[in-house]
């Protein structure tokens, strides 16, 4: 499956979920400033996504690749629930999908899923794909 493909899975279970109009979503839109996203949308959009590439998407699996970053311990890239500049610069390393001003030291590890845009999840979904 070529990433345009798993593109347009993705564009259509966000378009079904959030109830947007397609020429609305394009990969850099972000989905809660955007598209208006709620949390409780992300679990609707997953969902559709495991069903739709039959892939199974691990809850947390951003903020537990920052937390897994090879050779760094978490008291390095997470303080109190908030990114250390070094995890600032390794949530930045991972999502190049996201406008890295928006990352910055003292960001909150829980808040990650506002950063999503819809080519976050076009990567997550080739990831999965590669993994099965």
């Amino acid at each position: 499956m070529d990433e345009k493909q798993i593109y347009e899975g993705v564009k259509d279970a966000i378009v079904e979920a959030l109830g947007v109009e397609p020429e609305e979503v394009e990969p850099g839109s972000g989905l809660f400033d955007d598209l208006g996203a709620e949390s409780l949308d992300l679990l609707d959009i997953v969902f559709r996504l495991e069903k739709t590439f039959e892939i199974k998407i691990p809850r947390g699996g951003v903020q537990q690749d920052v937390l897994a970053a090879e050779g760094v311990k978490e008291e390095d890239v997470v303080v109190d629930g908030a990114l250390t500049a070094l995890g600032a610069e390794k949530l930045r390393e991972k999502m190049t999908e996201v406008d890295g001003s928006k990352i910055q030291e003292g960001f909150r590890i829980d808040d990650i899923p506002t950063l999503f845009t819809v080519q976050t999840f076009v990567e997550i979904v080739k990831q999965q794909l590669a993994s099965k």
